[in-house]
């Protein structure tokens, strides 16, 4: 295997261009999933809420 060159390799050589890219990649992904959910909150109301009051829940007894 001559001149093999692994991508982790490859993103030492560059950190700062693929840290950037990393960046971008999780904001779209985070911006995604945020419109994913919001879709399925206004697709199905009553699982939505259901999901909401246990989240509620769960910070209500959640210890600091």
């Amino acid at each position: 295997m001559p001149n093999a060159e692994s991508p982790a390799d490859r993103a030492q050589d560059a950190p700062e261009t693929s840290d950037a890219a990393r960046r971008r990649r999780r904001a779209q992904f985070l911006r995604e999933l945020a419109e994913a959910r919001a879709l399925r909150d206004r697709v199905q109301p009553r699982r939505a809420k259901a999901a909401r009051l246990r989240h509620a829940m769960r910070m209500r007894t959640f210890r600091w």
